[in-house]
């Protein structure tokens, strides 16, 4: 049987809209998205969170529990309509206490607002299944794979799964061919709003990067609709482009590899033109926090 999209009917979609009020055992739909066309969306997004079971773990001086216990109230502070992490969720292994306690921190975030989430190379898609058994937007019906569709009037919003692998080096990631079937038919069958890719692995030619890269950009290439993609893995903060689609290496939240990269969170704005991204660092390399680059979209 070939894999499609599955599109939510307006009936089904109104009843996830009634159902969303914050609680992050249901974590539903953007409630808050807006049905206005001219309005942007502004999400806050994050990356490699490494959340550990053990509070006081640590790794270059950095605590990844203490820096998202500093970043998710700063989060709630905002007027955001939805926030998206980028994978790596848990600390190494996706032990079930790490996604306990991730829960427990993203509560203030998802007392307001969505929260949508890729799986990285640290993460163990069952354990993650159990403590987020519902998830926001739109879940795609692809074998061993977490894919989410998030809709606004401007912009289509995918997560796709690039887990291949539970804490093996190199922490190699995948999409496969029956995620690749399925975008491919996604595209074909979506309207002309900016599509907006998200997953974990970097987009380089390293051993631990996303290995059907080229398979990727062979597919999206002709869809002038896709606009980004936005992915960690790297623990870097970068914008490149590649066939006229914007590459944003999203920092991580949980520790940085090198002194010159920054630890935090970017707060986003998509419209259906571009896009404005402000870098909110909390550690590592501060020099560019509240500095904002804005994209157009080609």
């Amino acid at each position: 049987m070939p894999t499609i999209y599955q599109k939510t009917n307006r009936r089904h979609f109104l009843r996830l809209m009634a159902g969303t009020t914050g609680a992050i055992a249901t974590m539903g739909v953007f409630a808050s998205f807006s049905t206005d066309q001219d309005k942007d969306l502004k999400l806050a997004l994050i990356s490699d969170t490494h959340i550990p079971e053990d509070k006081t773990n640590n790794y270059r001086g950095f605590y990844p529990y203490k820096n998202l216990e500093i970043i998710a109230p700063q989060i709630a502070a905002t007027e955001l309509s939805g926030t998206i992490i980028t994978g790596d969720l848990a600390r190494l292994t996706g032990e079930p206490g790490d996604y306990v306690n991730l829960k427990a921190l993203l509560e203030p975030v998802a007392g307001k607002m969505p929260v949508a989430m890729a799986l990285g190379n640290h993460d163990r898609r069952d354990h993650f299944l159990d403590a987020f058994p519902s998830n926001p937007g739109e879940r795609q019906d692809v074998k061993n794979k977490y894919i989410l569709v998030l809709e606004h009037a401007s912009v289509h919003l995918v997560l796709l799964d690039s887990l291949l692998h539970t804490n093996l080096s190199p922490g190699l990631g995948l999409l496969g061919k029956a995620q690749r079937n399925w975008l491919s038919e996604f595209l074909k069958v979506s309207d002309n709003k900016p599509v907006i890719l998200f997953f974990h692995h970097s987009l380089r030619d390293g051993d631990s990067d996303l290995q059907d890269m080229d398979r990727l950009f062979g597919l999206i290439r002709p869809h002038k609709q896709v606009k980004a993609i936005f992915y960690g893995h790297s623990h870097v903060y970068d914008f490149s482009v590649r066939d006229g689609i914007h590459l944003v290496n999203l920092p991580a939240s949980g520790y940085n590899f090198r002194d010159q990269d920054p630890v935090g969170w970017v707060e986003a704005s998509f419209s259906s033109i571009g896009g404005n991204f402000k870098l909110h660092s909390i550690g590592g390399n501060v020099e560019g926090d509240g500095i904002s680059k804005k994209l157009i979209w080609r």
